[in-house]
């Protein structure tokens, strides 16, 4: 089955021309034709604020403002135009520690450099075709950091947290869902 992304517009934001030469490679390759790139985290929110992104692809580790950053700017500040974008982060570091930051930031999927084609592709194919709810509460906005399990099926052990609201609304993590905006 072929997949069209010829419709699809991303920002790739990251301060190694060579990074963005391959992604802009791969991306061309998925038939991708709307590529905008930015080395300048600060510039690419300037470029999320003027060009609407379906997709955003970010490094990690950057100077001034790192890709954690540049994820929390993109999902909280005020003059986000599209805080639900999702948002893909690449990192040649794959400690627990630095997945489970991105996580928490609100990244959507996380990739290991060195990115493969096929890699990307299942990325930016998740992102499309299997959205993830959005979650807000005191201290985190983004997607929904809990998976199903490798069947397919939610966890429903005792432990389960109940959702009291539907996708994209305010939620209390596991709470009284009040509106608890992040900021």
């Amino acid at each position: 089955m072929a997949v069209d992304f010829s419709r699809v517009r991303i920002l790739i934001v990251d301060d190694n021309g060579y990074m963005l030469t391959i992604l802009r490679t791969i991306l061309h390759g998925f038939g991708i034709k709307q590529i905008f790139e930015s080395k300048d985290p600060a510039d690419a929110f300037d470029m999320v604020r003027s060009d609407a992104v379906d997709i955003i692809i970010t490094d990690y580790q950057m100077e001034i403002l790192d890709g954690l950053d540049f994820v929390r700017l993109v999902r909280t500040a005020d003059d986000s135009p599209n805080p639900l974008v999702p948002i893909i982060m690449l990192s040649a570091y794959s400690e627990k520690s630095r997945v489970m930051s991105a996580r928490d930031a609100g990244v959507t999927e996380f990739c290991c450099k060195p990115v493969t084609a096929k890699e990307m592709f299942s990325k930016i194919a998740s992102v499309i075709n299997e959205p993830r709810p959005f979650i807000r509460n005191k201290s985190y906005f983004g997607p929904d950091r809990r998976r199903a399990g490798a069947d397919g099926a939610a966890y429903k052990g005792p432990e389960r947290r109940k959702a009291s609201q539907k996708v994209g609304a305010d939620t209390e993590a596991g709470g009284d869902g009040s509106d608890a905006s992040a900021g």
